[in-house]
Order: structure tokens, then C-alpha cells, then sequence
């Protein structure tokens, strides 16, 4: 039959494509609400060994296995790993590509003005990188006269020069890989940047047994989970979640089979940390 010139069958189906589209309107393309079940899409490093590496086809690191366990107890049934670089990260959660990011992403006043955050999950802070026969080297204040690698843009280097060791000759590369590698050929004399990223690189096999983290820590930095801002429903399920990771042994396992091959133990004052409330 027609109405109007319109026959009731595309009208019907119109209809039932509105309410489709309706029911879906409020879904993230990233993932749905914690207990839809179904695929989620997750921000990580894919350059940061021990913590977010990808590997062929593979994904490894403390972050990594504290996203698989979260996503599991949220009830997603399918993870995909999507690299966040830094710069990138809120605009990706702003923009629904990513549901989560787990990538030594620090909880500041400025990035909680564009997104929200669960955890911390770690609680990381500013060390060294030397060679494991280093014994002059205990402390930034050891390093005047000393060669310090950082990356290009990172302030952690010049703030040693700055105000601890202001002698001390900086070099910088554009990834801290670059810095390693210079470190292990014996061509500077440390690294600097948050300890449980420096354990990463030292528990690599190549370097196994040639590097350590110094173990003298004198910044403080927060790693939260990144989500969109407001979102207080997932922020409370992942806090729940990571609070179970931690009561049922599987944060520790976690740090143990990633950075702690390298040596590497946390501050026990500050970890396992305790969630902030969510806002």
C-alpha cells in the first residue's frame, strides 16, 4: 500500500534503521560500557621494551598485561593493541579511537583538563641508567663530569643539569633505545628517564647482566589509565579491576616476568599504589 506516495514498507523500514541507529548512537566505536562484552581497543607504547612492546605480531610488557587483565575483568572479550604516541593521546581518546590507554601515561592537573583517568596503577620516578660495574655513579649528584643521555624534548636531563648537576654533559638522541645502545658501547656514562622504563630497557636479553637501574629516584610520576573525560562508570570498573590484580598476586606476577628480569624492584612505599577516587 502507499501513504502520501510513500509505499508502508520503506516507511517500516526507515523505521526500524532509526531505531538501529538510535541503539547505537551512544556505543563507542573503541568499545562498549564495562560488561557489553565484544571488542575493545586499547592504547599502548609499541616501542618501550618491558613495558609496551610490539613484536611482530605479538604485544609484551608490564602495561600490556595489565590491560589484557583489566579488559578481561571489564568483560571484553577481544583485545586490540593501537600504538598511542604521546603527543596523540588525548586527541585518540577524545576522538573514540581507543577506549583505554595504558602507556606510562602520568596523571597531571593540565591532561585531566581533556581527559580522565583510573589508577594509578604504577608509581614510577625519575632514576639512572649505568653500567652494572658503574660504582661512581649513586646519584644525579654524581654526575658532574659524567656524559647523561635523554631524548630530544625531554626536560628530565636539563632538570639534573639545571639544579643538581649543573657540570654534568648532556647528549641527547631521539629515542631512548639510541641512548642504550650508547650507554652499553660504553660512549656515555647514564640515562636518565622514569625508572620502570630504564628497567625495561636493562631486562632486555642483549643487555642481561651489562646495565642497572641505579635505584635513587627524585621525581614522582603517577601512571594512570587514560579514558574520556567524565566517564566515571569505566573509571570505577577499571579501579575495581586493578584492585583485584593486585590482591590476587597477578600485579606483582606481572612486574616480575617484565622489568623485574632486569633487577629491577619498585618503591614497596608507593606500590602497588591505591586508586584515586573517580570524578
Amino acid at each position: 500500500m502507499m501513504t502520501g506516495g510513500t509505499p508502508r514498507w520503506a516507511i517500516g523500514g526507515a523505521l526500524v534503521l532509526a531505531l538501529g541507529l538510535s541503539g547505537c548512537a551512544g556505543a563507542s566505536p573503541a568499545g562498549g560500557d564495562p560488561g557489553s562484552g565484544g571488542k575493545v581497543t586499547v592504547g599502548i607504547k609499541f616501542d618501550q621494551p618491558g613495558l609496551g612492546l610490539k613484536n611482530g605480531d605479538s604485544f609484551e610488557g608490564f602495561d600490556v598485561e595489565v590491560a589484557r587483565y583489566v579488559a578481561k575483568e571489564l568483560g571484553y572479550t577481544d583485545v586490540e593493541f593501537r600504538e598511542t604516541p604521546s603527543a596523540q593521546r588525548e586527541t585518540m581518546l577524545q576522538s573514540d579511537q581507543v577506549k583505554m590507554i595504558f602507556a606510562t601515561y602520568s596523571i597531571t592537573d593540565d591532561r585531566k583538563k581533556k581527559v580522565s583517568f583510573a589508577g594509578p596503577y604504577f608509581i614510577a620516578g625519575q632514576d639512572l641508567l649505568v653500567s652494572a660495574s658503574a660504582s661512581g655513579i649513586t646519584g644525579p649528584e654524581s654526575l658532574n663530569g659524567k656524559k647523561l643521555c635523554s631524548v630530544v624534548g625531554s626536560t628530565s636531563a636539563k632538570k639534573i643539569k639545571d639544579t643538581i648537576a649543573n657540570e654534568v654533559q648532556l647528549q641527547e638522541y631521539d629515542t631512548y633505545s639510541k641512548c642504550v645502545e650508547a650507554l652499553a658501547s660504553g660512549s656515555i656514562d647514564a640515562v636518565t628517564t622514569d625508572n620502570v622504563i630504564l628497567a625495561g630497557f636493562a631486562a632486555q636479553p642483549q643487555y642481561a647482566g651489562k646495565l642497572k637501574v641505579v635505584g635513587k629516584t627524585f621525581s614522582t610520576e603517577r601512571y594512570g589509565v587514560g579514558i574520556k573525560q567524565g566517564d566515571t562508570k569505566l573509571c570505577t570498573a577499571i579501579n575495581d579491576a586493578l584492585a583485584k590484580m593486585v590482591s590476587d598476586g597477578s600485579w606483582q606476577k606481572a612486574l616480575d616476568d617484565t622489568v623485574g628480569t632486569s633487577g629491577f624492584t619498585p618503591d614497596a612505599a608507593t606500590n602497588p599504589p591505591k586508586a584515586d577516587a573517580c570524578a
